[in-house]
């Protein structure tokens, strides 16, 4: 066979090769899990008005990430507490806000010292502390007396977590370490607990905030949603899919999943043909381009019927020293430049920096039905933690 008549046939096998390599490649970094549900997805609906960006930095806080000594702990602490109000106070928003960085603080890496640091850098308006949770092989016991016993000591010794005004009990919001909630890798690692969301539910959490998690393989198939997920005891990984959070809705299921950002990024491709996985995560080797930003605002992620509030939750482990100076300089600073440029106009868009608590709140606003500017609802359902905080001490 002429080497002529042998050209249709590699022009049918190359294009078969380069999606078969492409498949694969995405398949290395897990994306088969959710790869169907971003084709089918469709894009958000257009509004009228002004589309308000609720703006939220959620960070897995780990000062003794890397067995670092008390020394290093403290080094990592001190940068943050200084830079950060270096950095969020060169910025406002359509409020005039600074940013607000939401601190997880891990349960088993508590050291009132540090906590107190924080404390102190929340109450002067830079943001909150949540919960957060490396575990293994746990019981039931061990995780309800964990997490009991880390929110009162948040709540009593640092002013942090608030509590429910119809209740009393007190509320958190929650990152699940190494990604796994209800115990969603495949061989078991790192949690251990099947009915996880229905622990975290009788505790008093308000949501959960750990995706996404790909390259994972703890990545759900829903993505760029806001939803209540309902725990199967039996079955592991529940929050696979739920029921969305919509206007004119209640709240249903055990757990409400607040999702950041999860695309294929196609300006950034490997090879120059496989499109790189946009996560919504920050440290030095996948800094905040304004690209990237466009990517976030362009997901959507809102509550179904309430389009023009679009939610962006970001990600980052703040305490690792190869990111620091991405976290605390000119990137981060660049970036919210950027936000503060390009979506808080007044017309087109309008920045909200937000903390988790806040994101709560102004989803069941818009869950009741509520419109208009959603920062009236920032403390919608849940008050703020220091609303007794007087000295260090709540």
């Amino acid at each position: 066979m002429t080497a002529l008549a042998l050209l249709p046939w590699l022009l049918l096998l190359v294009p078969t090769a380069v999606a078969v390599g492409g498949y694969q490649m995405l398949r290395s970094r897990n994306a088969h899990i959710w790869i169907g549900e971003h084709v089918r997805r469709k894009r958000p609906a257009r509004t009228n008005g002004p589309v308000h960006v609720m703006f939220c930095f959620v960070d897995h806080f780990e000062p003794m990430w890397h067995g670092g000594d008390l020394a290093a702990q403290r080094r990592r602490v001190d940068r943050w507490c200084s830079g950060y109000r270096e950095l969020a106070g060169r910025h406002r928003d359509a409020d005039g806000r600074p940013p607000q960085h939401t601190f997880f603080y891990p349960e088993e890496e508590y050291a009132e010292e540090h906590l107190d640091k924080l404390s102190s850098l929340c109450s002067d308006g830079y943001g909150e502390i949540e919960v957060h949770l490396h575990h293994d092989n746990d019981t039931e016991a061990n995780f309800r007396e964990s997490i009991a016993r880390f929110c009162k000591v948040l709540h009593e010794r640092h002013g942090a977590l608030p509590r429910h005004p119809a209740s009393g009990e007190l509320q958190f919001g929650f990152i699940h370490g190494n990604w796994c909630l209800d115990n969603s890798r495949p061989d078991g690692r790192w949690c251990g607990l099947n009915n996880e969301l229905v622990l975290l539910r009788e505790l008093g959490c308000y949501a959960d905030f750990t995706l996404p998690s790909a390259p994972s393989d703890t990545q759900t198939a829903t993505i760029n949603s806001i939803y209540y997920a309902t725990d199967d005891p039996q079955r592991a990984k529940s929050h696979d899919r739920g029921e969305p959070v919509r206007t004119g809705g209640r709240a249903s299921g055990d757990l409400m999943i607040v999702q950041g950002p999860l695309a294929l990024d196609w300006r950034n491709r490997k090879f120059g043909l496989v499109p790189r996985i946009e996560n919504s995560d920050i440290r030095r080797s996948c800094p905040p381009t304004p690209s990237r930003v466009d990517s976030w605002v362009r997901a959507g992620v809102h509550v179904e019927g309430r389009p023009e509030w679009v939610f962006v939750k970001i990600h980052t482990h703040g305490t690792q020293e190869t990111d620091m100076d991405t976290l605390l300089g000119p990137q981060v600073d660049a970036m919210h430049d950027y936000l503060e440029r390009a979506y808080n106009d007044g017309q087109r868009h309008v920045l909200h920096y937000v903390t988790s608590r806040e994101v709560y709140n102004i989803i069941k606003a818009a869950e009741a039905g509520l419109d208009g500017d959603p920062s009236q609802y920032r403390d919608y359902v849940l008050p703020p933690p220091r609303a007794s905080w007087a000295g260090g001490r709540a």
